[in-house]
């Protein structure tokens, strides 16, 4: 809301142009997000109380832990629905809603909200900590991951390379010797419509550019790459008879038989640089093809996993995973909202970087253009959460229930997936996976030996019975959570 009436008044006051930069909606989404929680969450909380929606605590299985939350007794329970409603609404004032992957990630976290409201509301019709079955609630997760992953390999997100940066050039005398060539009219046909596709300025810089005695100038290669990268726009390069259909690769047969009228200006980037790529076989580097279904290895260079179809598979399984991570680590004050919002705040500054084409590059990483917007969605969400907190602290107000957990589990994986960083998911939501790692090291355990490797999981609790408390626990993993997401941010410079 805010996004758009700035932008109409922008030519009437000029000034009003800051709010279209990320760092200030960025700054927006989060302040907003937050005042919406403190403003409206007492409001909630006593809602929720007068419903009497609290939460019941077990007594069987560890006497020692009901002794220690038995207190908690009745607390008020769903309320993840504050940082959902108050994340939602500051998207509303703070984002541009015509970004598709703002949409996907904001669906991915209603739908797992959803799926947890109707778990949380069937436990409270019951009056008792049993909800929806495990085979409902993997129904609705695996639903959430089907609709994503479907989605996601039929429409690229990230087309692989477009623009030239210098780490693709391989022989930049080529360049030197084939354009010198085509201003004569000289060479293949292919070359001389790139030479006649540059501007008469272009072209009389690249004519007036010497090479040194040791190969081309760095100022001649700053040249030619701007001269090429601004050619790549051309909506007019490609001609059937020059680059016949079977001349090009499966990708670029795709994208050619989509129609060229129907291309977006990513795609027809796309189709040049795979032009460009073809006319110059011995200049420029390949580009990796089909990067939408590949699954980059962090600390490695255009490593790629390659999964085709069976990446939707793989959406659906790191949808699931996360979300029941996070819903394992709902368990002590503060802890969940916490880890969280490191997690989550995380992946918008990776979405930050990988929107950027200049960044993304120096780093090798994925560059996903339109992740922009994940940026201000980590950071309303960023905001809301620290406003859940502020009343899901020691001792809680509010529990999130499972309305939040899965929902805010939706939301990690869904921006590791769309950030095109899936496997740093384990290094970035480190804390989680410890959770649920303890979980089922400790029921592999049992079952197979008959002994327990912790004194419960998941792993908080094992910490509670050692005896350190509450907030020492909590604290103590949020640390470790901040350690795993320095070292995520470590990994893209390993590269």
């Amino acid at each position: 809301m805010i996004y758009y009436l700035t932008q109409a008044l922008v030519p009437y006051m000029s000034a009003l142009d800051v709010f279209r930069y990320l760092s200030v909606r960025a700054g927006g989404a989060a302040i907003t997000g937050f005042l919406l929680c403190i403003i409206f969450g007492p409001r909630l909380i006593a809602m929720l109380r007068a419903l009497k929606i609290g939460q019941y605590i077990k007594k069987d299985h560890v006497a020692d832990l009901h002794a220690l939350h038995k207190g908690k007794a009745g607390t008020p329970t769903m309320g993840g629905a504050m940082f959902i409603l108050a994340t939602m609404i500051s998207l509303l004032f703070w984002s541009n809603l015509t970004n598709r992957l703002l949409w996907l990630v904001v669906g991915v976290f209603a739908l797992l909200g959803a799926v947890g409201f109707l778990d949380d509301y069937i436990k409270l019709r019951r009056k008792h900590n049993d909800g929806l079955s495990a085979r409902a609630k993997f129904a609705g997760q695996i639903l959430a991951g089907l609709i994503l992953g479907i989605y996601l390999v039929s429409n690229p997100i990230t087309i692989g390379a477009s623009l030239v940066t210098p780490r693709d050039v391989k022989d930049w005398d080529t360049f030197h010797e084939r354009f010198y060539a085509a201003d004569r009219g000289e060479g293949t046909q292919q070359v001389i419509t790139f030479w006649n596709a540059f501007t008469p300025e272009a072209q009389s810089s690249l004519l007036n550019a010497r090479p040194s005695y040791n190969g081309l100038r760095i100022d001649y290669r700053t040249t030619i790459l701007g001269v090429l990268n601004n050619t790549l726009s051309n909506d007019n390069l490609y001609d059937p008879q020059l680059w016949p259909i079977s001349s090009l690769t499966a990708e670029g047969r795709n994208l050619v038989n989509k129609g060229l009228d129907h291309l977006n200006a990513q795609e027809m980037l796309r189709l040049n640089r795979l032009l460009l790529e073809s006319t110059f076989p011995n200049a420029i580097e390949r580009s990796i093809p089909n990067l939408h279904t590949k699954v980059n290895i962090p600390g490695l260079k255009d490593v790629m996993i390659p999964l085709g179809i069976l990446y939707i598979a793989f959406v659906i399984l790191i949808i699931v995973s996360v979300s029941n991570a996070v819903n394992l680590t709902d368990g002590l004050d503060g802890l969940a909202a916490g880890a969280s919002i490191i997690s989550v705040f995380t992946y918008a500054l990776i979405a930050y970087v990988i929107s950027r084409a200049d960044w993304s590059s120096y780093l090798y990483v994925i560059y996903v253009p339109e992740a922009s917007e994940l940026f201000i969605f980590g950071a309303a969400l960023l905001g809301a959460g620290l406003g859940f907190l502020w009343f899901n602290a020691h001792p809680a107000e509010v529990f999130m229930g499972d309305t939040g957990s899965l929902a805010l589990g939706g939301a990690i994986a869904s921006m590791a997936i769309l950030t095109k960083q899936e496997l740093l998911l384990p290094i970035v939501a480190g804390i989680f996976v410890l959770e649920a790692g303890s979980v089922v090291l400790q029921v592999a355990s049992y079952k197979t030996t008959g002994k327990r490797v912790f004194r419960m999981a998941p792993l908080h609790h094992h910490f509670e019975l050692l005896g350190w408390a509450e907030t020492k626990v909590t604290l103590r993993f949020w640390i470790i959570g901040f350690i795993f997401a320095l070292m995520s941010f470590s990994t893209l410079k390993f590269r």
